[in-house]
């Protein structure tokens, strides 16, 4: 395997496993839209575990969400992918570990570790699906409200951690497949020399058969 291309994707996926942790625990999945309000001191905002008042004056009241049960099926399915997400990436990452070109781990062949790192590309790649599956979601149900004119209650926006979801499930994405690509090149190479042997060697016994022949 290239041992860069391992490394690079391998880091480009740890940073976006630490992305989606800092994304889940971000307040700001939805902020207060001030589209044709004139009141303008309070603002409202809200992830997935909490919803928040904050007025001008920096004091905040937080209310958590207590029922998961009485949560609408977006956050709730939300919620679900995001701790999957986590969880799939964090066994991502040792299967990782211990497949890294550069790591050593017993009498473990290079095959077997090239293996484990295209499963651990897989996991991750299956991770930033969950977290793109997620923030997208739920950043379509704050637009369809959003856009509804027949909606009575707060209208939000956009907020930071839905960014940073969207940043992290490309970051492991793009880094899980860097190690799945990182495997195939390695592949490919040995699978064309072991051809051109078996090929070589069907020549020169095709050759012993034609002089064979020749000699009685």
């Amino acid at each position: 395997m290239s041992m860069g291309t391992e490394l690079l994707g391998f880091l480009l996926c740890v940073g976006g496993w630490l992305l989606t942790a800092v994304s889940l625990a971000n307040n700001y999945w939805r902020v207060t839209s001030f589209a044709g309000s004139v009141i303008t001191s309070t603002r409202q905002y809200q992830n997935l575990w909490q919803a928040c008042a904050e007025a001008s004056t920096g004091i905040r009241n937080c209310r958590r969400f207590e029922s998961l049960l009485a949560l609408e099926g977006y956050v709730q399915t939300s919620r679900a992918l995001m701790i999957i997400a986590l969880l799939l990436g964090l066994a991502s990452i040792l299967l990782s570990v211990l497949g890294l070109k550069c790591t050593k781990m017993g009498s473990m062949t290079e095959q077997a570790k090239g293996k484990l790192t295209f499963t651990a590309g897989l996991l991750f790649i299956l991770s930033g699906v969950c977290v793109l599956t997620a923030v997208t979601w739920y950043a379509a149900r704050i637009v369809q409200e959003f856009n509804d004119p027949f909606y009575i209650g707060t209208k939000f926006e956009l907020g930071a951690g839905l960014y940073l979801g969207w940043a992290a499930a490309a970051l492991v994405i793009l880094g899980g497949g860097m190690l799945c690509g990182s495997f195939r090149r390695a592949s490919t190479p040995r699978n064309k020399r072991s051809s051109v042997i078996r090929i070589l060697k069907l020549e020169h016994f095709k050759n012993m058969v034609i002089t064979s022949r020749f000699t009685l």
